[in-house]
């Protein structure tokens, strides 16, 4: 028990080193000042049944004010009233294009932003999820500015959004800020070229228009469920400089109303996170469990076994922070970081028995 806690206080202090160099870097770009001579921007946005979050998302697109605006966006075979709501905000900025789904060999989101990204005109692409909204009417703008800031052409701009779930969901919502923050060294990543080191979030990214056309990464991920985490080392392999920034101004998103909605959404990306193989899976698990599952059990040891629960709560608590996520998320920390495991444990189970599915489609 005693080797079992030096170990995990060393990984938790490695852990608040990464956290304290992100932090103070994703605080030192949000003081930069932005270029405001900015270049037409097409917005591209996949949608598969997504009537409820289309509705919120296409007000706060349409009213962008301080740059040129094309919104482009994919019906992927919906089976609700998706195609109805675009219909509902018709206006001379929105293409809507009505799809039939992914032929052989693609998977749905990469070949809805190929279609979307063949009609759009702007020199710069702005991917979002349709789930996502836009902080402000200036947001557009900031993105466009942040992305020419870093230079522009040849490079790639992503970051993290605000998160709005609420409810249990929004527990394992909560992971997705915290593996970031707490595992990747995220100021690196536009100064190595690694294609490891790298990291795209589907739900919001920036790419130059030109250096699109020249990779058509969507073509080279075509079948990836992790397309967003693929096209990230593809661009990286590509000569690509790739940022991740703070982008809570800019952006909000609502990934899951309920906390089965959410399970079932993690559930198709934990296993292939972990590597998508049974070693490496089980390599992570472990490395995982150890650090973040283990501080539970030690505290059930008594005396000092109690302070890697509290340092596991700080360092949720920094990174919820840092995110705009509610404090009762950060007190359930010990909760949330155990769903994180058997949520590993149920992904593998799927994928091995074929049994991951999202929107009415098979996928892995």
């Amino acid at each position: 028990m005693t080797v079992l806690l030096a170990v995990v206080l060393a990984l938790h202090a490695g852990v608040a080193v990464v956290l304290a160099a992100n932090l103070a870097a994703l605080a030192r770009q949000r003081r930069r000042t932005l270029p405001t001579d900015l270049p037409t921007v097409s917005v591209l946005v996949p949608a598969r049944n997504e009537e409820r979050n289309l509705a919120l998302l296409l007000p706060t697109l349409l009213g962008q004010r301080g740059v040129d605006l094309q919104v482009v966006v994919v019906d992927d075979a919906s089976e609700d009233g998706t195609w109805d709501v675009l219909q509902a905000h018709a206006n001379e900025c929105l293409t809507a294009v009505r799809g039939t789904g992914p032929p052989p060999g693609w998977v749905g989101k990469p070949h809805a932003l190929y279609q979307a990204a063949e009609r759009a005109t702007g020199a710069v692409f702005v991917f979002l999820d349709a789930d996502a909204q836009l902080r402000d009417d200036g947001a557009l703008a900031r993105l466009a500015g942040r992305w020419q800031g870093n230079g522009g052409a040849g490079t790639a701009l992503t970051g993290l959004p605000r998160y709005l779930d609420r409810g249990p969901g929004a527990l394992m919502t909560s992971l997705v800020p915290f593996a970031v923050l707490a595992a990747l060294p995220v100021w690196l990543v536009p100064r190595v070229r690694a294609a490891s080191l790298s990291a795209l979030n589907g739900q919001v990214w920036v790419l130059g228009a030109d250096d699109y056309r020249r990779l058509a990464p969507h073509e080279a991920v075509q079948n990836e469920v992790l397309e967003d985490v693929m096209i990230g080392r593809f661009l990286k392999r590509s000569g690509v400089r790739l940022f991740f920034q703070d982008l809570t101004g800019e952006v909000a998103v609502r990934m899951y109303r309920s906390f089965g909605e959410a399970w079932r959404g993690f559930q198709k990306n934990a296993y292939l996170l972990a590597g998508g193989r049974p070693v490496p899976a089980a390599a992570f698990f472990a490395l995982y469990s150890v650090t973040w599952v283990a501080p539970s059990l030690l505290w059930l040891g008594g005396g000092a076994f109690w302070v890697p629960l509290v340092t596991l709560t700080l360092l949720k608590l920094a990174i919820d922070r840092a995110a705009r996520l509610p404090l009762w998320i950060s007190a359930l920390a010990p909760l949330a970081l155990a769903l994180g495991a058997a949520l590993q444990l149920d992904s593998a189970r799927a994928h091995a028995t074929g049994a991951v599915a999202w929107k009415g489609r098979s996928v892995g």
